[in-house]
């Protein structure tokens, strides 16, 4: 069974193959806050766990837990977007704007 948790420190989320020993690591979705608002900005599940759901678990559980936190999610990743569109939620999000994007650059910059 996947787990999913967050690497505040690292800001993003992850989600381990709790099937083998050490918990590894099969793919991560990243953010950065600003404000109330976390912005979500790119999710990927390494191809050797590709086609096991995992993407959907974990944005479904790190969507929840910033819902939790009081966050407005920002869809700048296209999977985020994508999945906040065709499943039934109570979340609070919106699209990324022109600003969004600047802002996030620079802060990868």
């Amino acid at each position: 069974m996947p787990s999913v948790t967050n690497d505040a420190a690292g800001r993003r989320f992850v989600i381990l193959d709790t099937d083998t020993p050490t918990g590894t690591i099969a793919g991560s979705s990243h953010y950065r806050d600003r404000d109330d608002e976390r912005i979500f900005f790119h999710t990927e599940i390494d191809e050797t766990f590709s086609g096991r759901g995992l993407a959907g678990t974990l944005t479904s559980e790190a969507l929840a837990d910033t819902a939790a936190e009081g966050k407005t999610i920002v869809a700048v990743c296209p999977y985020v977007r994508t999945w906040l569109d065709t499943h039934d939620h109570q979340f609070v999000w919106r699209k990324s704007t022109p600003d969004d994007l600047t802002w996030i650059k620079g802060e990868l910059a």
